[in-house]
């Protein structure tokens, strides 16, 4: 039985060792090729120095090697922490600091940014290669190691012996945006994804015939069902190249081409794939599980996805990386109600999971009309912030409501309240996205859902400016076919007719399109900036 996330592609590798484990624009690779690959690639870390529990990063686009990486850092008993290769690399120098990374896994084409790490003062010592391309001059210090990627191919490729790792040691690093500025590494254990990994194989049904499009970069919790969840039942990871959600039409012929089964996607995605992906033109009749997570999924996109892939199942899953997935909800017939404006529910807790919401008083609440925090316990939990004790005691905090024994529960900072059946938990908004202005109390999500029930609305969101006078003022951002003549008056009218006077933006702006992250979610910090 494995419980190492690395023992999973072990375990495949035996049972169906000729299966396409993964695969990337036409190549891909066989669980027993990714498993000899993988423990070369442990041999080499190992031999570099690589000992159980250092962090090894990995700074590649997203690819085979990614995937490669990820298991051979594992497969050596190393922590891995995914660099976003499209990130300043100032911001990622600070991750590398941070945490002591002195291992990197990386490409040739990003070698010429690796002297700003060093500029940066990250105590780098070897990189490992995973192409053949020929190399430039090379401008790193004369001390640093460089090891090609046919030395990586000359190690022996066979059982590896076990590298001391057990569930509670860390697998994986993730570094989120801080409040400070500075990223947040959420540390992450074996014992912690695994309850994640054995939830979703149960509930949806996964098999070997599953292939599962891999979407979200690594350093996004959404890649850990792409992959893990994905090796367990022996599927195919189709990796989806980085730039392919900005060209909706071709993801869309991709899951079509590939006979994708299941995707896990970000609602702006699927969003731009209801908007411009021609959906009605292309056969996705082998799609049949479309799950949804990272933000609020707009509902008349999401009965529009419906209509348009109607024998597909539909699961909302909420939770932030410090738990992964948390809670779930299944879409149900009812959903598509036309009249409807509210997102979907965020559900109910995963099996093995336990969530309850907080008010302000430290009380619980158990009924509907109630808002309150949502407080996370169980295996699901993450270690806290890799080297901030402080950041972690502030939501990392010991169960008031467990008298036997200390027990941690992770503080959301969500605000939720029940449905009408006391069942389903419905997302309100953030705490931190809980404005005032002019001494009202505002959610900003709430405003957003009046502007894309209007029919013309593309994409939409609503930023708070702080100000002196009014504590807060609102600015919305707006994209809408041109042809549609649609105008900062029309919009003005139609939200006074929905919303109090208080929460009507002070200013809103017509976008050819809003700035997106690298997990693909709408931008909202740099939209505040402009």
């Amino acid at each position: 039985m494995a419980y190492l996330l690395h023992q999973l592609l072990t375990e495949s590798a035996r049972r169906v060792p000729k299966k396409e484990a993964v695969r990337f624009e036409g190549r891909g690779l066989t669980y027993q090729d990714l498993d000899v690959l993988t423990n070369q690639v442990a041999r080499t870390l190992k031999a570099a120095g690589v000992r159980r529990g250092d962090r090894v990063g990995i700074y590649l686009h997203k690819s085979i090697a990614s995937v490669v990486s990820l298991f051979g850092i594992l497969k050596a008993g190393g922590v891995y922490v995914p660099l976003d290769p499209n990130a300043p690399v100032k911001r990622l120098a600070y991750m590398a600091r941070n945490c002591d990374i002195k291992v990197m896994l990386t490409s040739t084409d990003k070698l010429e940014a690796l002297p700003q790490f060093f500029a940066e003062g990250v105590p780098l010592a070897t990189f490992v290669l995973t192409d053949n391309r020929e190399l430039e001059v090379s401008t790193l210090p004369d001390a640093v190691r460089l090891i090609s990627w046919d030395d990586v191919r000359g190690q022996e490729g066979g059982a590896l012996p076990p590298p001391g790792t057990i569930e509670t040691d860390l697998a994986y690093i993730l570094y989120t945006s801080g409040s400070t500025g500075d990223p947040k590494g959420v540390m992450i254990s074996h014992r912690t994804i695994f309850t994640f990994i054995n939830w979703c194989h149960e509930t949806f049904c996964m098999t070997e015939d599953d292939r599962v499009t891999s979407h979200a970069p690594l350093h996004f919790d959404l890649s850990t069902f792409d992959i893990y969840v994905t090796i367990k039942a022996g599927g195919t990871i189709i990796i989806v190249p980085e730039k392919l959600s900005i060209f909706p039409i071709r993801l869309v012929r991709l899951l079509q081409d590939e006979g994708v089964t299941v995707t896990y996607l970000v609602p702006s995605v699927l969003s731009l794939m209801v908007n411009y992906g021609k959906l009605d033109a292309h056969n996705l009749s082998t799609l049949r599980t479309i799950l949804f997570a990272g933000e609020v999924f707009p509902i008349k996109y999401l009965r529009r996805l419906m209509a348009a892939i109607p024998h597909a199942d539909y699961y909302n899953l909420y939770g932030p990386t410090e738990t992964n997935v948390c809670t779930y909800y299944k879409v149900q017939a009812k959903d598509r109600d036309p009249e409807r404006t509210q997102p979907v529910p965020i559900g109910i807790a995963c099996e093995n999971v336990e969530v309850f919401a907080v008010d302000e008083g430290g009380q619980l609440i158990a009924e509907p009309g109630h808002e309150a925090e949502l407080w996370v316990r169980g295996s699901c939990v993450a270690q806290g912030y890799w080297g901030d004790p402080e950041k972690t005691a502030k939501t990392f905090v010991r169960n008031p409501f467990q008298q036997n024994f200390d027990e941690v529960a992770y503080r959301t900072g969500d605000i939720v309240t029940l449905d009408e059946d006391g069942v389903n938990w419905i997302y309100v908004g953030r705490r931190d996205h809980m404005i005032k202005s002019r001494g009202y109390r505002i959610e900003l999500g709430e405003i957003e859902t009046v502007l894309y029930s209007h029919e013309a609305i593309k994409e939409a969101a609503v930023v708070a400016v702080p100000d002196d006078l009014v504590g807060n003022r609102l600015r919305a951002f707006i994209v809408a076919p041109k042809q549609d003549g649609l105008t900062v008056a029309d919009l003005e009218a139609y939200c006074s007719q929905r919303l109090p006077r208080y929460m009507l933006p002070e200013s809103i702006e017509f976008r050819d399109q809003l700035p997106k992250t690298s997990s693909g979610k709408i931008d909202r910090p740099l939209l505040a900036r402009m």
